[in-house]
């Protein structure tokens, strides 16, 4: 049976899994400058996103067969290099596409309704500045009708068009390949199907009232000052796939500009020390990378994510 390392955390349903089979299972987070002694003793690792597994790990792994990731983004472990070397890699990319979905819907419609403002001067005020809250935060807007932007039509992207469509928007998305996708849901009894064929990025940009960003970090920012440039004047962007995907000092300047309303990021560029100004900005609802973290989302990841690697050992 297998040695496997847990090193980011694995649902509990996940590693007895792996144990009922037979294999050895360490849940003990060793330090990324500690791996390179470490690793070796393993036939396989598990991952989410805080450890990375570069060639240089990879090289100094003779006994490594499986690399596990927990989740859907691949950009901390270089794939092609293992793959190369015969190790297998193996994700999760349906597991955790509802709970992704849910949170960025979650941040716009508290984007939509300044939740994110009332919870913060509720506590520090609401008793004695109550009938001015509640003047300042009566200008929300509803999201029926409104266009939902969806760059990145994968599977999350398409979760987050079935929630768009329960809520009464219009869907436009943009893909790097084209994607037809018939998008169907429950209205109580009866099926309703929404086709969505995806268009230019330009056509994303210029037409959503709310833009929201599932794609992977591939080096360079999917929004920039150049795309914020293209969108309508208070846009809304929603960000929970990676940081890195926008440019934050020039969301940061088209938010002060006006041009872009609001935003919800769930992502940064320095995670786990994201820039201050984002995180105390009033046109900012900001969570702490928890998109994939439901209870559900967890045990389906790591059932699933047991269940790959088990493959791969034999």
């Amino acid at each position: 049976m297998a040695r496997i390392l847990i090193n980011d955390g694995m649902h509990p349903s996940g590693i007895q899994k792996l144990r009922d089979a037979g294999h050895t299972v360490d849940t003990e987070k060793i330090e990324q400058d500690q791996l390179m002694e470490k690793l070796p003793e393993y036939d396989a690792i598990c991952v989410r996103s805080a450890t990375k597994v570069r060639a240089e790990l990879i090289d100094n792994c003779p006994n490594l067969k499986v690399i596990g990731r927990g989740g859907v983004g691949l950009d901390n472990i270089d794939v092609d290099h293992a793959k190369s070397k015969g190790i297998a890699v193996r994700n999760t990319p349906a597991a955790s596409s509802r709970s992704v979905a849910e949170l960025a819907m979650g941040h716009a419609l508290t984007l939509a309704r300044f939740v994110h403002l009332a919870n913060r001067q509720m506590p520090e005020g609401g008793n004695s500045e109550f009938k001015s809250l509640k003047k300042s935060y009566s200008k929300g807007f509803e999201l029926d009708g409104k266009t939902m932007g969806i760059i990145g039509f994968g599977r999350i992207g398409q979760e987050l068009a079935k929630v768009a469509f329960g809520m009464g928007m219009n869907v436009v998305a943009h893909d790097m390949r084209p994607v037809t996708a018939k998008i169907t849901q429950k209205v109580g009894n009866q099926e309703v199907t929404n086709e969505v064929v995806t268009t230019s990025m330009d056509d994303v940009l210029a037409s959503a009232d709310m833009i929201s960003l599932h794609v992977p970090f591939t080096g360079a920012p999917v929004l920039d000052a150049e795309a914020f440039a293209k969108m309508k004047d208070g846009v809304v962007i929603l960000n929970a796939a990676r940081g890195g995907t926008i440019d934050e000092a020039a969301l940061l300047q088209a938010l002060d500009s006006g041009k872009v309303g609001a935003a919800g990021l769930d992502v940064f560029e320095n995670e786990p020390t994201p820039r201050q100004e984002l995180l105390v900005h009033p046109k900012i609802s900001c969570t702490p990378h928890i998109g994939a973290s439901t209870t559900q989302a967890q045990e389906k990841i790591g059932l699933e994510l047991a269940e790959n690697i088990m493959q791969e050992l034999g």
